[in-house]
């Protein structure tokens, strides 16, 4: 009877190894292009790919193409601030930056790593956006709301690189 109880548990598996594909341990990320006129928007999105893997996967980035079981490569297709909120002069009183990515990870051997999911794109292909709002009167600035949509994008792409349940 104990047998049969503990044997529908046999194949659950514990831990943070279980979130991600098996056998992938390091990942490259080359620059992410862009066709936008801000300056350094692609190097800027590298860079939090990059901390987010650290951070929250237990993969490696590495700086070799040659050294990586993988390859996580993106294009910035779109990057646009719209006003949200007008005050009574007619001045933008809210407004938000957007961003939108798209992203594919394959492994050493060409093999798409992540599903698609529901986007009229290229099944190696994934679209992302992320948003970040901004209040002039208040301080803040393009630039932080360009970061935290950055960062959001970020988050998102390394959430795909997840298995799905």
């Amino acid at each position: 009877m104990l047998i049969l109880v503990f044997s529908g548990c046999a194949a659950y598996q514990i831990g943070n190894e279980t979130l991600y594909p098996q056998g992938i341990r390091t990942v490259y990320v080359p620059m992410f292009e862009s066709g936008s006129f801000r300056p350094y928007l692609g190097e800027r999105l590298t860079e939090a790919v990059m901390k987010e893997i650290e951070a929250k996967t237990n993969y490696k980035v590495v700086s070799d193409c040659d050294q990586a079981d993988s390859v996580l490569s993106g294009r910035i297709i779109g990057e646009t601030k719209n006003v949200l909120i007008y005050s009574l002069s007619g001045d933008p009183r809210q407004l938000q930056s957007q961003l939108r990515v798209t992203v594919s990870w394959v492994d050493r051997r060409g093999r798409v790593l992540r599903d698609g999911h529901v986007v009229p794109l290229p099944n190696e292909l994934t679209d992302v956006s992320g948003t970040g709002n901004f209040v002039p009167e208040l301080g803040q600035s393009g630039a932080t709301s360009q970061q935290e949509a950055i960062n959001r994008v970020a988050q998102q792409i390394v959430g795909l690189m997840e298995n799905p349940w």
